[in-house]
């Protein structure tokens, strides 16, 4: 039998809490039919890599097969919980009778399907928490009805599950604050920036830039600054278009973020901060986004060779950061970035999909899909890149991502 993490092809969703902070993962696994994954060495694996920060973990096996030998080997810890699906269980006794005996052990199972279709009260006895989705048109009469309002019997949301597939601003904080939902799996990111975005020009997170302000006031390191500006594209974007403006007047074109902070100097760094200050951005439905960024930036620099410098990493950081600008600023990402005189490895990669960046940063976007696994297979075959790589280095990261645990 091959090696799990090269037998298995994974994926994530980001799931999020009424704080919109990051309440845990849910990660997709994929296995093909002819070849069956060892799912003993795989929860091993998860047990030696996770670590008490790390996030809470979904389990999202895609196959009925896989949902089985998970079911058959897994045992209950405070890290994970596994997604069952109610059509799967609905059709096969044995993955029933399996899921009983799971749920028997203490071991935390996810019910998920239609909130059409929910499972009896004693069935339901067997679950933790629940995925839940709803049909297009009770989405719809759930986005037009307001906070107060009374909506039909059927279309009461049921309080502290999760919630999938919503593609609205309103609905999302519908679940999350009048139904105090535990999650939202995947964020409505395309309806928030419209909706922002035709309410006023979007500014750089407020907390980063008093975080940055508060670093530079305690005079700590180069280091602790690159790392508050990256975690938000926005202000990163700013930073660099500010020590590259000709009110500057640099000599020479700044493409790094460590370059414009040490030519900037901390007197210059903290009066524009000051600046930012005044119109940044309170925003709490673009967190998401902004961490969602972050996610693909970090994948997208630690899929690259371990072997390039950290100089070289932090270019292809900015570019997995700056690779969805085009959304928050409404624009062709070609014109955001020949703003800046970046790299054109950058532009190359994230605009034309060509040069040695391409596919680092096309493996962290299919990565981030539910169905991504025919294109991350390819992608890996046709770079020599092997999935144990692409799956260690996305478990590694999951584990460093900031920890906001739910109530599932």
């Amino acid at each position: 039998m091959e090696f799990v993490l090269n037998a298995l092809v994974m994926g994530y969703r980001p799931l999020w809490n009424a704080q919109r902070h990051l309440a845990g993962v849910q990660l997709f696994l994929h296995d093909t039919p002819d070849n069956p994954a060892d799912t003993a060495h795989l929860l091993r694996i998860l047990q030696e890599m996770w670590s008490p920060h790390a996030p809470l973990l979904l389990l999202s096996p895609q196959s009925p097969a896989l949902l089985q030998g998970l079911l058959a080997q897994i045992g209950p810890n405070p890290s994970w919980a596994l997604e069952v699906r109610a059509e799967w269980l609905n059709a096969n006794a044995l993955l029933r009778a399996l899921a009983t005996r799971a749920a028997e052990k203490g071991v935390r199972l996810v019910w998920r399907g239609s909130m059409e279709r929910l499972p009896t009260a004693q069935e339901a006895n067997n679950f933790a928490c629940s995925l839940l989705h709803l049909e297009p048109q009770d989405a719809l009469a759930l986005m037009h009805a307001t906070a107060d309002q009374a909506v039909p019997q059927r279309l009461s949301l049921l309080e502290g599950q999760m919630y999938e597939d919503i593609h609205s601003q309103a609905l999302a904080r519908r679940c999350l604050e009048h139904y105090h939902a535990s999650a939202i799996a995947g964020w409505p990111d395309e309806d928030v920036l419209h909706k922002l975005r035709g309410a006023r020009v979007l500014h750089p997170s407020h907390e980063h830039v008093l975080r940055l302000l508060k670093a530079v006031d305690a005079d700590q390191s180069l280091e602790t600054f690159e790392d508050i500006l990256s975690e938000d594209p926005l202000l990163a974007y700013r930073f660099m278009l500010y020590a590259n403006s000709a009110a500057l007047g640099a000599r020479n074109p700044i493409n790094s973020l460590r370059r414009a902070l040490v030519m900037l100097g901390y007197g210059t760094l903290k009066e524009w901060l000051g600046t930012q200050l005044i119109h940044a951005s309170h925003e709490k439905d673009l967190q998401p986004i902004r961490l969602a960024m972050v996610m693909r930036a970090e994948l997208t620099s630690h899929l690259l060779d371990a072997g390039v410098s950290q100089e070289l990493r932090s270019e292809v950081y900015l570019c997995g950061l700056f690779s969805r600008l085009h959304e928050v600023l409404d624009e062709p990402l070609e014109t955001t970035l020949t703003r800046l005189p970046l790299s054109e490895r950058i532009p190359q990669a994230a605009v034309q999909g060509e040069g040695p960046y391409a596919p680092s940063l096309q493996l962290a976007q299919a990565l981030e899909s539910e169905d991504g696994a025919h294109a991350i297979r390819a992608l890996c075959e046709e770079h020599e890149i092997s999935l144990e790589h692409v799956n260690r280095t996305l478990l590694r990261l999951v584990c460093e991502w900031p920890n906001q645990r739910p109530s599932w």
